[in-house]
């Protein structure tokens, strides 16, 4: 497990060390979240160990979410003079959001009918 652990740090570490490199606008774990699927993809699976460390991460994901809580409520005199802007962006991101998914499930399951239908007959 420490093993799979690493490989989780090393991937975000090296995320970091591209965007300082790059300085392409994107936050470094999320490079780093890349490489990790990109290698697990191209292994073909999840090892048992990747597995359990993720599970683990994911079952207390919600403390992961406090220092955040914290900057906002830290900034948030600044969250207050841009409130409508960040209230617009909110709404309107998860209409598109909707609207998307409402979309791309018709098209697929129109698509996977069409399939069911031809092995059908």
């Amino acid at each position: 497990m420490l093993n799979a652990l690493t490989l989780i740090f090393c991937c975000q570490l090296a995320g970091e060390f591209l965007i300082g490199a790059t300085g392409i606008p994107v936050p470094g774990p999320v490079i780093g979240m890349v490489l990790l699927f990109s290698y697990l993809f191209f292994k073909g699976h999840v090892p048992q160990d990747m597995a359990r460390v993720g599970d683990g991460l994911l079952n207390h994901l919600s403390l992961l979410f406090v220092p955040a809580g914290v900057g906002i409520m830290l900034h948030f005199e600044l969250l207050g003079e841009d409130m409508l802007a960040i209230g617009i962006a909110l709404v309107v991101s998860t209409v598109c959001t909707v609207i998307i998914t409402a979309l791309l499930m018709r098209k697929l399951t129109a698509n996977s009918e069409t399939k069911k239908a031809a092995g059908d007959e």
